[in-house]
């Protein structure tokens, strides 16, 4: 029982009689007749009343009502395959840091699922390493973020440039100077993530560098929070400028001399994967043509 079967059967309903059915389908008769003999003996029952009029029998009845229901779920499924097939159905599990996760993504996937409504996506928000992880065990698809650490079994292309900057009280002693050297930041409280950040990493790879006494330090947890422990006059922070649109009241920005402190940041996912199929290829192309944008290597 095909559904090329079941359409005929429902012609013939429809139109009453074997010859107008095989005229609506393009068929031979012979092969209408054919078609409901096999459907009727792979049911094992009798579904049409044969003689000068065509009427239905219970079981035939029965058989039409639901399988009206079943060429339209099949037909519905056909067409989902075929969506997904060239990617514009599926479901795609991302990873992605912060600030791009609060600050750029909504944004950017408000877009790609206005274009392409059948895709589902669903977002893990962590660091880097944690979303490392996640590819390597295959629970989540792609991320973007930072670059992993070397020596795993990952794909990472660059695609934009964080940049960062000083954000700092109004009134603090360093606000009156308009260019900050790494060591000026020695003799006042720093406001840095977690350890196992890229950002602070790089921060207190810059720091080290510069030589001199240990850095006053206070760690933050979370890199949207850094701003609001500044503007209570907290301490000085490196903040991604994306996060300073406004900057709060009461605080100022500076740049940083010295070392670049800006974090190349991209699409990041398991060698094996790359490159992506199907839905993943299309989200993945859209997010690189819309964060190349940024880019500022």
């Amino acid at each position: 029982m095909d559904q090329k079967t079941i359409k005929t059967f429902q012609a013939i309903v429809i139109s009453g009689s074997f010859n107008r059915a095989a005229e609506a389908l393009n068929y031979a008769q012979s092969t209408v007749t054919m078609q409901m003999q096999r459907l009727e003996s792979d049911l094992g029952c009798q579904l049409l009343e044969r003689g000068k009029q065509i009427s239905l029998t219970e079981a035939g009845r029965l058989f039409y009502e639901e399988s009206l229901h079943i060429v339209k779920d099949m037909e519905r499924l056909q067409s989902r395959l075929a969506d997904l097939k060239i990617g514009e159905a599926g479901s795609v599990r991302i990873g992605v840091t912060d600030p791009t996760a609060s600050y750029r993504l909504p944004q950017l996937l408000s877009s790609f699922m206005t274009q392409f409504p059948k895709v589902r996506v669903s977002v893990e928000i962590a660091g880097t390493a944690a979303l490392s992880e996640l590819l390597l065990r295959g629970e989540i698809d792609m991320a973007v973020c930072s670059a992993p650490e070397l020596g795993k079994e990952l794909y990472f292309e660059p695609l934009f440039t964080e940049e960062f900057v000083l954000l700092m009280p109004e009134e603090h002693p360093l606000a009156s100077k308009e260019n900050i050297t790494p060591e000026d930041l020695r003799a006042h409280r720093l406001l840095i993530t977690a350890v196992n950040c890229p950002y602070r990493k790089k921060l207190e790879n810059v720091l080290q560098e510069s030589g001199g006494a240990p850095v006053d330090t206070m760690e933050i947890g979370s890199m949207t929070a850094l701003k609001y422990f500044v503007e209570s006059g907290l301490g000085v922070a490196l903040v991604p400028e994306i996060m300073l649109n406004p900057a709060p009241a009461g605080t100022v920005l500076r740049k940083l001399e010295g070392e670049m402190i800006d974090m190349t940041c991209g699409i990041l996912c398991k060698l094996s994967d790359y490159p992506f199929k199907l839905a993943s290829s299309r989200l993945y192309h859209f997010l690189k043509q819309e964060l190349i944008s940024t880019r500022i290597f």
